[in-house]
């Protein structure tokens, strides 16, 4: 891929990330995600589309497109990386349990691995900067962040005010569907999840984090 298709497809991706943003946020404005209002179902099937189609598209693409595969190979790894610190703010879950808004079987294990993965994130991009890290480790690193989210989102439906959430007791993750909230279900951990994958595929291509930190100069 030359340059001037590469940064086509660079600011095509751009577009597209915005254009998913607004979407979302969009349908979460007018309570698509949202339990308790006419334009939901029972089941959070809604939310729960929301949280894996993006994923589902990004793989499709991935396998039949090389020259989509090519540009997500020259990506930075360390901004990759370094993108999972934001997960620090796990911790506005323990807030909403302390609160009484989120209950405990979501917010304890959503909030306290986002923490862990948001508070290792610089270190592991440092590490990855000065090439002290093997493949193996970071692998690990980015599929315990993948599990982190996995496991907020089921418990986040079974802690849900619908008929399979079997872990709901009174306190339940409605404000996960409802605005800010559902900013997260609906972007941040689809989006998270696409950046780790494409990290896991960068080491797994080259054999060897090393060959993984000179990347095209492209933008991440």
């Amino acid at each position: 891929m030359n340059g001037s298709n590469r940064q086509e497809l660079s600011r095509f991706l751009w577009g597209l990330l915005v254009a998913w943003f607004l979407a979302v946020l969009a349908a979460g404005s007018i309570g698509i995600f949202d339990a308790g209002t006419r334009y939901s179902t029972r089941l959070p099937i809604s939310l729960g589309l929301a949280a894996m189609m993006p994923v589902l598209v990004f793989g499709l693409w991935f396998l039949a497109s090389a020259s989509f595969r090519e540009h997500l190979m020259s990506l930075n790894p360390v901004v990759l990386t370094a993108v999972q610190t934001w997960r620090v703010g796990g911790v506005v879950f323990l807030i909403l349990m302390a609160n009484g808004i989120l209950p405990p079987f979501f917010a304890l294990p959503a909030g306290l691995g986002d923490m862990f993965v948001g508070i290792t994130a610089p270190f592991v991009a440092l590490a990855l900067v000065r090439n002290k890290l093997s493949a193996g480790r970071l692998i690990l690193w980015q599929a315990l962040g993948i599990v982190d989210l996995v496991v907020a989102v089921t418990m986040g439906v079974l802690c849900s005010p619908s008929p399979i959430g079997i872990l709901a007791h009174g306190i339940t993750t409605r404000a996960m569907g409802q605005l800010p909230m559902s900013l997260i279900p609906t972007f941040a951990v689809p989006l998270l999840v696409i950046l780790e994958i494409i990290c896991i595929a960068q080491v797994r291509e080259s054999g060897r984090t090393s060959a993984a930190l000179h990347p095209a100069p492209v933008n991440a």
